[in-house]
């Protein structure tokens, strides 16, 4: 059976990708950021495992993952979880940035080391759900845009690195989605939010699956995804 482990399970297009993955029977480990948050997933999605580490501080995960059950292979794993605090580059403080880089960037790099065995042994693959924010940067997006643009040179170092362990990596960038985060955006941009005038997660999901489902003659390094007309 294919497994995957997916992070930004609870909502959004993590949540979106978990149900496609779950329609097809497809093995799931979702991370939780806590033993509350591991009851809540495993209540919504019935036969999936969970695995607690806080992208907040990655310095704990791997003490964290070493006193926990994790599959000996995994298929994919999928970092969809994020953070954003918007603010212009002379008012964010050093815990603004340091939060956003921590679980937008440095979490992902520890979760993937910690993982690379499994996936190496697989010969899987690694998404990064990054951002339009990941290509370009608009002002009151410094913090949140440097976190994304780390996110992509992550990914085309641990590609080059990985590419004779079999290991294919993959960095998605979504424009604007109808999401809880794309709610507190608006919020933060003093902005009314729409939700209809977004992307479904569930497309964004279809856009993952798509790189998963590649033969493996083939990889798809980046994937832009925007809102239609």
């Amino acid at each position: 059976m294919t497994a995957h482990l997916i992070t930004g399970a609870g909502s959004g297009i993590g949540a979106a990708v978990v149900d496609r993955l779950a329609e097809r029977g497809d093995e799931l480990w979702l991370l939780a950021r806590d033993a509350g948050r591991a009851k809540e997933l495993e209540s919504r999605f019935p036969g999936a495992r969970t695995v607690v580490g806080d992208l907040a501080t990655p310095e704990k995960l791997s003490w964290a993952l070493s006193h926990q059950a994790l599959p000996d292979r995994l298929d994919s794993l999928v970092h969809s979880a994020g953070v954003v605090d918007l603010g212009s580059i002379a008012d964010l403080t050093p815990k603004t940035w340091n939060a956003q880089l921590a679980a937008n960037l440095v979490a992902p790099a520890e979760l993937t080391r910690l993982l690379l065995p499994q996936l190496r042994a697989a010969r899987g693959q690694v998404v990064f759900v990054n951002s339009g924010a990941g290509l370009r940067t608009n002002p009151q997006w410094g913090a949140y845009a440097a976190s994304k643009h780390g996110l992509r040179a992550l990914a085309d170092a641990l590609r080059a690195e990985e590419h004779d362990n079999g290991v294919r990596v993959t960095s998605v960038y979504p424009g604007r989605t109808s999401t809880p985060m794309q709610a507190k955006v608006h919020q933060q941009e003093g902005k009314e939010y729409e939700e209809a005038r977004w992307m479904d997660p569930a497309s964004v999901a279809r856009t993952v699956l798509t790189a998963l489902d590649l033969p493996r003659d083939a990889e798809i390094t980046d994937l832009s995804v925007r809102p239609g007309a």
